[in-house]
């Protein structure tokens, strides 16, 4: 299974729905789009949804970790929202919940940036 990557912007928030698998086969092409999409929107915040995401591992946490301190650098927040039970495992296994805020869904991650859905 490969990787199904989704872009939106929302008054300057990046809402990112990842799909499938994100493993080293797919993550330098997941950098490259998402590094992308932050430049031409002029992005402050970003929401990434994982609830069709279904493996990842420890590139996938590395594409995760370098998009955060591109964000944090801009002042931003990244916000986590539908994680499956394995994804967040290693979420929490590596301690990306001790910078990343974990929230139920979209709606309720975007109002915490103070942002309608």
């Amino acid at each position: 299974m490969s990787l199904s990557v989704q872009f939106e912007c929302k008054n300057q928030v990046l809402l990112v729905r990842l799909s499938g698998e994100l493993d080293h086969h797919t993550s330098e092409n997941l950098k490259k789009q998402w590094q992308d999409e932050i430049q031409k929107n002029e992005v402050k915040h970003v929401v990434v949804n994982l609830e069709t995401l279904s493996f990842m591992d420890s590139s996938g946490l590395g594409v995760m970790l370098g998009r955060y301190k591109e964000i944090q650098e801009l002042g931003g927040e990244m916000v986590v929202c539908s994680i499956s039970p394995a994804v967040k495992r290693l979420f929490e296994l590596s301690g990306l919940f001790k910078i990343v805020r974990l929230e139920e869904n979209e709606e309720y991650a975007l109002k915490s940036l103070g942002v309608a859905s």
